[in-house]
């Protein structure tokens, strides 16, 4: 069984990621390019490997992701949501764990449309009485 993978679509925001999880070493890629490179930021880094550590499988996969729309903390929210599906594919046992987490629900917050006659969403425009 070399094939081995597990696929899964994580989705945060406006962001869609496409997780492949491969026997490995524990290295990460993000849209061909390496993770580092990817997120400069620490603390999307540990968003990403949150699912693997609570698991403990850091060490035992190797993560290629494919992500696109959104902002830098949409697409990672993405890729966590999608590794933590493929997770429950490799194993099931490890659902309980990842649900207790949060990591499965998919975050349904997304942003407030614009209306009409105002400046944002919830916004109006500044009233003058004079």
């Amino acid at each position: 069984m070399t094939n081995l993978q597990f696929q899964a679509v994580g989705r945060r925001k406006e962001s869609v990621a496409r997780v492949y999880l491969r026997p490995g070493k524990g290295t990460v890629r993000v849209n061909d390019r390496t993770f580092e490179d990817f997120f400069p930021n620490d603390v999307l880094k540990m968003v990403i490997r949150q699912p693997l550590q609570l698991t403990e499988t850091v060490d035992k996969f190797d993560v290629v992701a494919l992500v696109e729309g959104g902002g830098s903390a949409g697409q990672a929210g993405a890729i966590r949501h999608g590794i933590a599906r493929a997770l429950c594919l490799f194993n099931g046992e490890l659902r309980g764990a990842l649900k207790k987490a949060g990591l499965l629900t998919r975050d349904s917050r997304m942003k407030e449309r614009k209306k009409y006659g105002q400046r944002g969403a919830r916004a109006r425009f500044q009233f003058s009485k004079r």
